[in-house]
């Protein structure tokens, strides 16, 4: 009898740990959902990582997977005609990371995101002079923030996962 109180204590105990790792995963996820995308810049301050780059950098799959992982990951797109909040520049530095990619990758990707919304090509989304000129002002920030950069090219999210973790 006692043998079986034990193990019921044992496995109640386990089974509260399971329950706390999902509802911190869960907290996670709802915490990269509610902070994608700059919204709420508050909210960096309690971010265990703050992803920044330039739109198609893969800011937003890879927050919900680090999510997955029980990170509260924020994500901040950086555009030339507005200015980064300045709550970015409490954060942390070891809690940045850069996202970035070349201008041959990006215009590939954005052509195709124009051709599968059925909007014409030849947009300034898309074009080369648009996507040097956000490149360059990323990494600008980038620069200030003494952020670590990673080159998302041909990489899966989890490997960039992988390289984020080596970083920090």
């Amino acid at each position: 009898m006692i043998i079986s109180v034990f193990s019921y204590l044992r496995s109640a105990s386990h089974q509260r740990t399971l329950n706390q790792t999902y509802f911190n995963r869960v907290a996670a996820i709802e915490f990269a959902v509610r902070y994608d995308d700059g919204k709420y810049p508050r909210g960096f301050k309690d971010a265990d990582l703050v992803l920044l780059g330039i739109s198609r950098t893969s800011k937003t799959p890879l927050s919900m997977y680090l999510a997955n992982h029980n990170l509260k990951v924020a994500n901040l797109p950086l555009l030339p005609e507005i200015p980064v909040p300045k709550e970015i520049y409490d954060v942390p530095k070891n809690k940045l990371i850069g996202l970035t990619t070349t201008i041959s990758k990006l215009t590939d990707i954005r052509n195709n995101r124009l051709q599968a919304l059925g909007l014409p090509e030849g947009s300034n989304y898309a074009s080369i002079a648009r996507i040097q000129e956000e490149i360059n002002y990323a990494n600008t920030i980038f620069e200030v923030l003494e952020c670590p950069v990673i080159n998302v090219d041909n990489r899966s999210i989890a490997e960039i996962a992988m390289l984020i973790q080596e970083k920090n």
